[in-house]
Protein backbone atom coordinates (compact mmCIF):
# COMPACT_ATOMS: atom_id res chain seq x y z
CA UNK A 1 0.00 0.00 0.00
CA UNK A 2 1.40 3.36 -1.10
CA UNK A 3 2.17 6.17 1.58
CA UNK A 4 -1.47 8.59 1.12
CA UNK A 5 0.72 11.67 2.82
CA UNK A 6 4.33 10.56 2.66
CA UNK A 7 6.65 8.07 3.69
CA UNK A 8 10.17 7.93 6.21
CA UNK A 9 12.67 6.02 4.84
CA UNK A 10 16.12 5.27 6.78
CA UNK A 11 19.80 4.91 5.73
CA UNK A 12 19.63 1.66 6.89
CA UNK A 13 16.69 0.00 4.68
CA UNK A 14 13.64 0.69 6.77
CA UNK A 15 11.03 2.05 5.31
CA UNK A 16 7.38 3.25 6.59
CA UNK A 17 4.78 4.87 4.79
CA UNK A 18 2.51 7.89 7.06
CA UNK A 19 4.54 7.37 10.27
CA UNK A 20 3.19 8.04 13.40
CA UNK A 21 5.09 10.26 16.11
CA UNK A 22 5.68 6.71 17.65
CA UNK A 23 7.22 5.47 14.16
CA UNK A 24 9.10 8.61 14.22
CA UNK A 25 10.59 8.47 17.76
CA UNK A 26 11.25 4.77 17.05
CA UNK A 27 13.23 5.33 13.47
CA UNK A 28 15.26 8.06 15.54
CA UNK A 29 16.07 6.05 18.44
CA UNK A 30 17.30 3.16 15.83
CA UNK A 31 20.12 5.96 14.25
CA UNK A 32 23.49 5.26 14.73
CA UNK A 33 26.98 7.12 14.05
CA UNK A 34 28.53 3.62 11.76
CA UNK A 35 25.50 2.52 9.75
CA UNK A 36 22.15 4.31 9.46
CA UNK A 37 23.12 7.71 10.45
CA UNK A 38 19.95 9.16 8.91
CA UNK A 39 16.26 9.27 7.89
CA UNK A 40 14.37 11.13 5.49
CA UNK A 41 10.66 11.73 5.74
CA UNK A 42 9.27 13.25 2.16
CA UNK A 43 6.27 13.07 -0.38
CA UNK A 44 6.25 9.49 -2.13
CA UNK A 45 6.55 11.16 -5.46
CA UNK A 46 9.49 12.24 -7.62
CA UNK A 47 10.83 15.80 -7.26
CA UNK A 48 9.28 16.57 -3.99
CA UNK A 49 8.49 19.88 -2.96
CA UNK A 50 9.42 19.38 1.08
CA UNK A 51 11.38 17.20 3.01
CA UNK A 52 12.71 16.39 6.44
CA UNK A 53 15.54 14.26 7.83
CA UNK A 54 17.26 13.86 10.95
CA UNK A 55 20.67 13.06 11.20
CA UNK A 56 23.20 11.46 14.03
CA UNK A 57 25.96 14.16 15.16
CA UNK A 58 29.29 13.04 15.68
CA UNK A 59 29.09 15.27 19.01
CA UNK A 60 25.96 13.91 20.01
CA UNK A 61 22.53 14.96 19.35
CA UNK A 62 20.43 15.18 15.94
CA UNK A 63 20.61 17.72 13.21
CA UNK A 64 17.12 18.28 11.92
CA UNK A 65 16.62 19.43 8.67
CA UNK A 66 13.24 20.91 7.40
CA UNK A 67 12.40 22.12 3.77
CA UNK A 68 9.52 23.46 2.17
CA UNK A 69 10.22 24.84 -1.45
CA UNK A 70 6.25 26.00 -2.11
CA UNK A 71 6.45 28.16 1.52
CA UNK A 72 10.21 28.90 1.02
CA UNK A 73 10.78 27.39 4.94
CA UNK A 74 14.46 26.10 5.15
CA UNK A 75 15.21 25.35 8.92
CA UNK A 76 18.35 23.28 10.71
CA UNK A 77 18.45 22.78 14.19
CA UNK A 78 20.00 20.70 16.62
CA UNK A 79 18.11 18.61 19.55
CA UNK A 80 19.08 15.73 21.95
CA UNK A 81 15.44 15.24 22.74
CA UNK A 82 13.75 12.05 20.67
CA UNK A 83 10.66 13.13 21.69
CA UNK A 84 10.58 16.77 20.91
CA UNK A 85 12.10 16.00 17.41
CA UNK A 86 9.63 13.13 16.86
CA UNK A 87 6.27 15.78 18.20
CA UNK A 88 7.69 18.65 16.24
CA UNK A 89 7.86 16.95 13.08
CA UNK A 90 4.76 15.32 13.44
CA UNK A 91 3.31 18.61 13.90
CA UNK A 92 5.18 20.34 10.71
CA UNK A 93 4.21 16.97 8.36
CA UNK A 94 0.71 17.58 8.92
CA UNK A 95 0.94 21.30 8.04
CA UNK A 96 2.18 19.33 4.72
CA UNK A 97 -0.25 16.43 4.26
CA UNK A 98 -3.15 19.11 4.17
Amino acid sequence: MAAEHYCADSENGDHIDDPSEDALFMLIGDLDGTDNTFVVIQPDEDDPAWFASVAVLDEGGYEVIRRDTTRREHDVIVETDRDRIAGDLTTWLAARAS
